[in-house]
C-alpha cells in the first residue's frame, strides 16, 4: 500500500511566501497614502457668506498658481455665484464667477465676471490674499466699494422745492426729460450707507459753520447740500443767505444761515487753493499762480467747525497744463514746470496752512477727491459731449486713475492735522448719466449753448451721494464722542 503524502511546508518557502505577502500590503499602504494627498478636497461649507456669494459645490480640477510666489498648498477651482452683481439695473453678466479656493474651503481670490460694457473692456482681475485678509482684519466698511443700484424713493429733494441750483446745475429745469439719473443709490458691497437724514444733520451742525472751499465742483457739492437740508425746514423764510445775494456763476463766495439752528453753510470759491498773481515776464505782464501763497481768501476760512476742501477741475486747463510761465514762487516765475510738481507744491501749501490755522479739536477738515469728467470724442472746448449716456456704465476698471488724487493721498498723510478724505473719484466714474450734457443752459435765456457740459453734474444727482458719504463720517465722529 502507498503511503499518502502528508502536507507540510519547509522553513524557507514559508519565510519567502511571508516577505511576499507582507511587501505587498506595505505597497498597497504606500500608494494609498500618496493616492489621498494628491486627491483636491472638496471645499465644504465656510465662510462665503462673509463675501455675499453662493458657493454651487462644484470642484472643476486641481490648478497649479505658478503666479503668486505667496501661496503654497492645493487649490481647486470652485464656480461661485455672486447675487451682488446680479442687478438687473446695472450689469449684464456671465452666469458665473470664479473664486480660487484652499483645500479648507477658505476664498483666496477672486474675479468678478465679464462684464458686457459697449464702453470699456475689462479683463478678469485676481484680488490678492494680502487684500482679502486686509480686508477681514479691518472692521470698518469700506464704504467706496460697491455699485449703483436704481431706487424709486429717491431722489432726496426736487428742483421745484428747492431754490438754491443754479442754472447749470438744473438740468431737469432745462429741459432734460428722463429721470433715471435722479434715482441712482451707492451701495456699498460690505454694509449700508446711511440715507441722508436732514434733521439728524441740522443736529450735527447746530451752532456750526459748515463751510465748502474749492473750485465749481464744490459748488456744485455745496448747492447738493442747502437742497438736502431746506427739506427739513418748515418756514423758508428762516434760511437765506446773509448778504441777500443769489447764487449765481458770476459770484463765488456764499453764507447761508439756519436761523432755527444757529448755523451757516459757507461756500468761497478758490480754483487752486493757492493765489492766482500777475507777474512781469519779458517785460510783459502775465498770470501766474503763487504755489507758495495761499489764497488771498484763506481768512474767511478759519473759524469753520466743518472744512470741506477740493482743488482738481482747473488743474486741467491750458495754462496749468503747459506750465509755460505760469508757476511763480516768490519773485521767480518758472520758464517751465510740469503740471504734478506744481500741484503737489500747491497741496503743500495748502496743508502748512492746515496744520497752522486749523485747531484740531474744534475743526474737522475734510478733502474730496477729483470728480471724473466723461468727454467723448474731444473736450469741453473741442466739441466732446456726452449727451447719450443715459445710464450708469457698466464697469470702470480701466478708467485712469488721477496722479493728482495719489499726490492728494501723499500730502495728507504728511500733515499734523487729520485729514479725512472723501474719495468720490471711482464711483463717480461710473455716472456718465448724471452730466448737464446739452441740458447746462435754459433754452429760454438767450442762445443755447454750442459745448455739452460733461465735468459738473445735475442736481438733484451724484453730488447729493458726497453729501451722504459726509454725512457718514459726520454721523460716525458723533456716535464715537457719545
Amino acid at each position: 500500500m502507498e503511503r499518502q503524502r502528508s502536507f507540510s511546508l519547509k522553513p524557507t518557502k514559508f519565510l519567502v511566501f511571508s516577505i511576499t505577502i507582507s511587501s505587498s500590503l506595505l505597497f498597497l499602504f504606500v500608494f494609498s497614502i500618496l493616492v489621498f494627498q494628491h486627491t483636491p478636497s472638496i471645499p465644504q461649507e465656510s465662510n462665503y457668506n462673509n463675501f455675499n456669494t453662493t458657493s454651487l459645490s462644484l470642484v472643476l480640477k486641481p490648478i497649479k498658481v505658478e503666479s503668486f510666489s505667496n501661496f503654497s498648498g492645493n487649490f481647486t477651482l470652485s464656480i461661485v455665484k455672486d447675487p451682488i452683481l446680479e442687478d438687473a439695473h446695472f450689469r449684464k453678466l456671465d452666469n458665473s464667477s470664479r473664486a480660487v479656493v484652499n483645500s479648507n474651503g477658505k476664498k483666496l481670490f477672486s474675479n468678478v465676471s465679464k462684464v458686457e460694457d459697449t464702453h470699456y473692456r475689462k479683463s478678469d482681475k485676481i484680488l490678492s490674499s494680502k487684500k482679502i485678509e486686509e480686508k477681514n482684519i479691518i472692521s470698518q466698511c469700506n464704504v467706496y466699494h460697491g455699485r449703483w443700484v436704481y431706487d424709486e424713493s429717491y431722489p432726496l429733494y426736487t428742483n421745484n422745492l428747492c431754490p438754491y441750483i443754479d442754472e447749470g446745475f438744473s438740468c431737469e429745469v432745462n429741459g432734460r426729460s428722463d429721470r433715471d439719473y435722479m434715482k441712482w443709490r451707492w451701495q456699498p458691497y460690505d454694509c449700508n450707507l446711511p440715507r441722508f437724514n436732514a434733521l439728524k444733520m441740522l443736529e450735527i451742525i447746530r451752532g456750526k459753520r459748515l463751510v465748502f472751499v474749492g473750485d465749481s465742483m464744490n459748488r456744485n457739492q455745496w448747492e447738493s447740500m442747502l437742497c438736502l437740508l431746506r427739506g427739513a425746514i418748515k418756514d423758508p423764510k428762516r434760511v437765506f443767505e446773509i448778504h441777500g445775494r443769489r447764487i449765481t456763476k458770476e459770484k463765488g463766495d456764499y453764507s447761508f444761515k439756519f436761523l432755527d439752528y444757529k448755523c451757516t453753510v459757507e461756500y468761497y470759491v478758490t480754483h487752486f487753493l493757492v493765489h492766482e498773481s500777475k507777474a512781469r515776464v519779458n517785460k510783459k505782464r502775465v498770470q501766474t499762480l503763487r504755489l507758495d501763497a495761499i489764497d488771498r481768501g484763506s481768512s474767511r476760512w478759519k473759524g469753520a467747525d466743518i472744512l470741506v476742501f477740493n482743488t482738481a477741475h482747473w488743474w486741467t486747463h491750458y495754462k496749468t497744463k503747459a506750465g509755460i510761465n505760469y508757476y511763480q514762487e516768490g519773485n521767480q516765475v518758472h520758464p517751465y514746470l510740469d503740471a504734478s510738481t506744481a500741484f503737489r507744491r500747491a497741496l503743500t501749501t495748502w496743508a502748512l496752512w492746515v496744520d497752522k490755522n486749523i485747531k484740531p479739536g474744534k475743526t474737522k477738515v475734510f478733502f474730496r477727491s477729483s470728480a471724473p469728467s466723461h468727454f467723448r470724442g474731444g473736450q469741453w472746448n473741442s466739441g466732446g459731449h456726452c449727451k447719450d449716456g443715459i445710464q450708469p456704465l457698466n464697469d470702470t476698471s480701466n478708467a485712469y486713475y488721477p496722479e493728482k488724487n495719489l499726490i492728494v493721498e501723499e500730502v495728507i498723510k504728511g500733515m499734523r492735522t487729520h485729514v479725512t478724505l472723501i474719495n468720490i473719484t471711482r464711483l463717480s466714474g461710473f455716472r456718465i448719466d448724471g452730466h448737464p450734457s446739452i441740458f447746462g443752459k435754459n433754452p429760454g435765456k438767450g442762445s443755447p449753448s454750442t459745448g455739452q457740459d460733461c465735468s459738473h453734474w445735475c442736481l438733484p444727482g451724484v453730488p447729493d451721494t458726497w453729501n451722504e458719504l459726509l454725512y457718514f463720517y459726520l454721523q460716525s465722529t458723533e456716535k464715537a464722542i457719545n
